[in-house]
């Protein structure tokens, strides 16, 4: 009590600049904004210590002076109109000087117009998903420390419960706009050092922005209650310098390319049971540990327990369909787009296997691919799903479609292209809204007046079919709407553009397949 005393004085009469250097004060940051709340937090701090000097001062002065033991005979009088201006007259004043500085502040908190860069951040239990507009660069981000140090069986780390796989990474010195929003739950996406402190609700988008001074590493976490993992949601953020981050979106964007490629080529090879069981551990102990527990029992009553799960011991299509696309009004979520194909692949052969369910079956990239296409799986229980990827994707294929390989070039357009009734059409797209497009345009079509369109009743979704399409696979330069041409299948976006064609009272009547999709693309 003496030590946080001695500190509180010695901040009362210590200059701002030292100040910001003090353990138990507010830290300056590394932004121009940052640095103005921390000047208001010590213009407020000092006028809230100098009206407790005068209250107390005067207190202890008439305590002192004015006691009986001195002969003190205190004034008989009410009602004093002199009095009852001063009293509120002089508080009024002092609201009024700490309201200018801080409304200034606000407002600049508040102006994320004319950004350089625009980042799309998703909450979801307990991960952040980072998309860069312009770039098509997207990707999660993780907590990464070591299950050992969270359970005690290692000593913590340095940055204990604030270290992620791969943090978010900005540029120097330029305006950078966030668009927040959420997948499940409200987060808060909170970085002391940038003064950014912004809900992540579902169904809606919060704006802020950010101008960083200096290079380096911040850390923050989730500021929201949002589940029983809400400690274990940080945010690391790399900050580069220009030259490094236009060479980082270089080097993201190979990375995604080959990314690609070793996706394409991972659908012709068979893993054995054991490399699917030994990766699948790890993507389990990663992603699905959190709720499920590392031993599979789940929490009851609120996650279920994957030992003898009728989903586990079911078809391995429904296994795989929960996997990929989720459970509506379940914190389970979909993984389609968050794990690689051979990943999926992996850790649904492990759940398959694992903590003595020993179904025996085994699921390929080529599986996932399949089920991810909207194409019947032909795997059931029992039944090695490897078998069905052999006989559908030999290894001895070509992985580029050739005249001498006329099964290898008819099978993927099997798998993607297949015409979908009205229905399934508006069942799928219904899916795929809900989790690409509602953030933004909300679940209604109403969108956001002022930041994102409405589809209820848009020009874009009642006019023609062509543009529709073109603005979905190809974005809108200048705006928030990203290109989803290398994110969704085909089969996806013919879903989605049929359902915000015929939803919330559009009924343009029209249907798009996945081959349209195709030839709009080419």
């Amino acid at each position: 009590m003496k030590q946080v005393l001695c500190c509180l004085l010695a901040l009362l009469f210590t200059p701002t600049i030292l100040a910001a250097d003090m353990p138990l004060n507010m830290t300056s940051g590394v932004t121009e904004i940052s640095n103005k709340v921390f000047s208001l937090h010590m213009t407020i701090l000092y006028i809230c210590c100098a009206i407790g000097l005068v209250v107390f001062g005067v207190m202890i002065y008439a305590i002192i002076n004015h006691r009986r033991s001195k002969g003190a005979v205190a004034a008989n009088f009410h009602e004093s109109t002199k009095v009852e201006i001063a009293w509120t007259l002089v508080p009024f004043v002092i609201l009024i000087l700490m309201a200018i500085p801080a409304t200034k502040t606000l407002i600049a908190m508040e102006d994320p117009s004319n950004a350089d860069l625009t980042i799309k951040i998703t909450g979801s239990q307990w991960k952040w998903h980072y998309s860069y507009f312009d770039q098509d660069i997207s990707y999660y981000s993780l907590l990464a420390t070591p299950r050992e140090q969270i359970e005690g069986k290692e000593v913590k780390g340095e940055h204990y419960l604030l270290e992620v796989d791969k943090p978010l990474v900005l540029p120097v010195n330029r305006k950078i706009r966030f668009l927040m929003t959420s997948e499940d739950v409200i987060h808060s996406w909170w970085v002391p050092a940038f003064a950014v402190k912004k809900d992540a609700n579902p169904g809606f988008i919060n704006e802020a922005w950010t101008r960083i001074d200096k290079p380096g590493i911040y850390r923050g976490q989730c500021a929201e209650l949002c589940g029983k993992d809400h400690g274990f949601m940080p945010i690391v953020v790399q900050v580069l310098s220009e030259a490094d981050f236009d060479n980082w979106i270089v080097e993201q964007e190979a990375q995604a390319s080959a990314a690609a490629a070793e996706a394409q080529a991972a659908l012709s090879k068979t893993l054995s049971k054991e490399e699917l069981m030994t990766q699948g551990e790890q993507v389990y102990t990663a992603h699905c540990a959190a709720c499920h527990q590392p031993n599979g029992a789940g929490l009851p009553g609120v996650f279920p327990s994957l030992i003898g799960s009728p989903i586990i011991k079911g078809p391995v299509a429904d296994h795989l369909d929960v996997v990929l696309h989720g459970r509506s009004g379940t914190a389970m979520q979909a993984f389609a787009q968050q794990l690689t194909a051979t990943q999926i692949a992996a850790v649904v052969t492990f759940e398959r296997n694992a903590w003595g369910n020993d179904t025996g079956d085994t699921v390929q990239a080529a599986d996932v691919n399949q089920a991810n296409s909207g194409a019947s799986s032909n795997t059931d229980t029992g039944t090695d799903a490897g078998t069905v990827a052999e006989a559908t994707q030999p290894n001895s294929a070509p992985a580029t479609p050739s005249a001498e390989s006329p099964t290898a070039a008819e099978e993927p357009k099997a798998l993607v292209l297949d015409d979908l009734t009205m229905d399934e059409l508006m069942a799928k797209g219904e899916q795929v809204y809900l989790g690409h497009c509602a953030a933004c345009h909300q679940a209604t079509g109403m969108g956001l007046p002022g930041a994102f369109p409405a589809i209820k009743g848009g020009a874009i979704a009642t006019g023609p079919v062509e543009s529709h399409l073109d603005i979905v696979l190809h974005g809108k330069p200048g705006t928030a709407m990203q290109a989803f041409a290398s994110l969704l299948t085909p089969q996806e976006l013919a879903s989605v553009i049929t359902y915000e064609r015929n939803a919330w009272g559009n009924n343009t009547g029209d249907m798009v397949q996945a081959t349209d999709v195709n030839q709009q693309g080419q």
